[in-house]
């Protein structure tokens, strides 16, 4: 099975275990999810979704976060780590979206870069779940399948991101790349899989797993 098959063979599965995958993260419009993925960087969903509605009930507009002390912001997000970058991030952000878009979260993926503390992922989760961009975020389970799957040879993300998107058709890439998350965290994690014991790897390299069975005989 060569590459572009095996792209086709795990789309394939993936859609039949995750038809419709849900946004992980708990938000209203594209200003909540803004913050919500920023705040879910080395960080889990789980936790985001427990701090984010102590922080949305206080402000949950640029205009009104930008009035929110950055002292107060932090001591809400501090649960998810790096709580004054985030917390700096969050106010400096809100108040460029005022100032500069009308209070708009912007949808070019350039101008979400610009805006303090959001990155490359971030701006590509956005265009993709905010706005019904095609995009294909790369996060460190998307990152670890990939390779996992030999899907690529890229070191970085940026590369990974670079060969799924020539794999998969651009129709798919908004909810394949929720679907390799969510298949990461149910069945192929760091811990609970080494490539050869779930049963898409195994679908897909039957002779690692001879190798395994021939080294436990």
């Amino acid at each position: 099975m060569n590459r572009q098959q095996r792209a086709s063979r795990i789309a394939e599965r993936l859609a039949q275990l995750y038809p419709d995958p849900p946004i992980p993260l708990d938000h209203r419009d594209p200003f909540t999810l803004l913050i919500a993925v920023l705040l879910s960087a080395q960080c889990t969903d789980v936790r985001v979704n427990l701090v984010t509605p102590e922080l949305f009930k206080l402000a949950a507009t640029p205009q009104a976060m930008m009035e929110v002390p950055v002292a107060r912001i932090e001591g809400i997000v501090r649960p998810c780590g790096l709580g004054p970058q985030k917390a700096r991030a969050i106010s400096g952000l809100s108040r460029l979206l005022v100032n500069q878009h009308g209070g708009r979260v912007p949808e070019t993926l350039e101008e979400l870069e610009a805006l303090p503390g959001v990155g490359h992922k971030t701006a590509q989760v956005v265009m993709a779940q905010a706005f019904g961009v095609p995009s294909f975020p790369v996060d460190t389970h998307i990152h670890r399948l990939a390779q996992r799957w030999d899907l690529t040879n890229g070191r970085s993300v940026l590369q990974t991101e670079r060969d799924l998107k020539k794999l998969f058709p651009k129709d798919q890439w908004n909810k394949l790349h929720l679907r390799i998350i969510f298949y990461g965290r149910e069945y192929c994690s760091a811990r609970g899989c080494d490539g050869r014991t779930c049963k898409l790897c195994r679908e897909l390299f039957p002779a690692r797993t001879r190798v395994k069975q021939t080294k436990k005989a």
